[in-house]
């Protein structure tokens, strides 16, 4: 019998069908992707934020400690008493501060990394590129304030609105590119303990929070 083949149109179409289903599938694929990547970085502040407390159990106080943008643009406190002195030049990195309690130092990286050029709470310019992890060590920033006024999680009033420690840039989780400032996203911890993916106007409520 005499077989017949494929005819171009008939490629045409499977190609294009081909095609479709790829331009279908390509959003959804990054989506979960995405989230994978956003549930490490939790699973990393949830493990983070144990090792915090068994510091501040040992030691009486959060860890004195600094996040990048208290090392590297310390005009952020400018005029703040509480930071005042050599305390920006003298006091180490938070993630050094931490090393007796953390396993393994990957924990500060967040998997969404990308790096940025100006840090989110402050609009300063700061180059954590390519990534903050690989400039600085650490992907998260800091309640800097628990440091500078000796607290621990007793002394908080209210430790559940309280941040600890979240992602330095909204635009690792959130859609800031094309959303601006509400389309980003952080992955905080609370001092409670309590780890959460929050909108921006939640993690400013956050900054916000007294904590004495």
């Amino acid at each position: 019998m005499k077989r017949r083949g494929f005819t171009l149109i008939e490629i045409l179409i499977v190609l294009a069908i081909i095609a479709l289903l790829a331009a279908l599938l390509l959003p959804v694929l990054s989506s979960v992707r995405a989230a994978g990547r956003s549930a490490a970085c939790i699973s990393n502040l949830r493990q983070l934020g144990q090792a915090m407390q068994q510091y501040t159990a040992d030691n009486d106080h959060y860890p004195r400690g600094l996040d990048p943008a208290d090392r590297y643009t310390p005009q952020m406190w400018a005029g703040n008493p509480d930071a005042g002195g050599d305390i920006l030049t003298a006091t180490p990195l938070l993630s050094e501060v931490m090393a007796p309690y953390i396993k393994s130092p990957q924990l500060w990286k967040c998997p969404s990394d990308t790096g940025f050029d100006v840090v989110d709470i402050t609009g300063l310019p700061l180059d954590a590129r390519p990534s903050c992890y690989e400039k600085f060590g650490m992907s998260y920033f800091y309640r800097t304030e628990l440091t500078l006024l000796n607290l621990a999680e007793e002394r908080l009033p209210r430790p559940a609105e309280t941040n600890v420690l979240s992602d330095a840039a909204g635009a690792w989780h959130g859609a800031a590119i094309t959303n601006g400032w509400n389309g980003k996203r952080y992955n905080m911890l609370f001092a409670d303990g309590h780890v959460k993916n929050v909108d921006s106007d939640t993690s400013d409520r956050a900054w916000s929070t007294p904590v004495r």
